[in-house]
């Protein structure tokens, strides 16, 4: 799959995990990695970019693995965001499905 495309498409997908529950990082790449091709070079840049946006607040916890874990918890701008950004993914995919339909349709033709 195209890079840049994935990148765009995996912020949205981040939101909606943390949305349904706090995680620490490692826990959100193995959230994703089961349907998705990524890893911590990938996840890592945009959780700081979406924490330093206000979309999540960062705390720790203790871990019984040793060293505290920084989870990460949707804020209330993130939420919103996370609305919009839904809306916007089914329009665009409404989109491209006529826009592909249309390209059948030429083709029989």
């Amino acid at each position: 799959m195209n890079t840049q495309f994935k990148k765009g498409v995996l912020e949205l997908c981040i939101l909606q995990v943390i949305s349904n529950q706090d995680m620490y990082g490692f826990e959100i790449i193995s959230e994703l990695a089961n349907l998705l091709d990524v890893n911590e070079n990938t996840i890592y840049p945009i959780l700081r970019r979406l924490t330093n946006q206000g979309l999540f607040r960062v705390y720790e916890r203790e871990s019984p693995f040793g060293a505290k874990r920084k989870y990460y918890a949707i804020t209330e701008k993130g939420k919103t965001n996370l609305k919009k950004n839904i809306q916007e993914w089914e329009d665009f995919l409404t989109n491209v499905e006529t826009i592909l339909g249309r390209g059948e349709t030429k083709n029989e033709k």
